[in-house]
């Protein structure tokens, strides 16, 4: 079961660069000075990743949570 936590842990931290990583992406279409329809596009396809990255991070906590019940 301790494999469970460690790969669960692994999964959190991708989970959590995938986050700082969209953040670092829509910070910097702001700097650029993007508005309307670029910004939009630009957000549109970042949601994607962003929905991603909070999906893999909540299944590592899972995984996290369920391998420490189980240890």
């Amino acid at each position: 079961m301790t494999a469970l936590i460690w790969i669960g842990g692994a999964m959190t931290v991708a989970g959590l660069a995938g986050l700082v990583c969209c953040i670092v992406i829509a910070a910097r279409a702001r700097s650029r000075g993007l508005e309307g329809a670029a910004m939009e596009e630009r957000l549109r396809r970042l949601v994607a990743l962003n929905l991603g990255a909070l999906a893999v991070s909540a299944l590592g906590l899972m995984l996290v949570v369920t391998g420490v019940i189980l240890a």
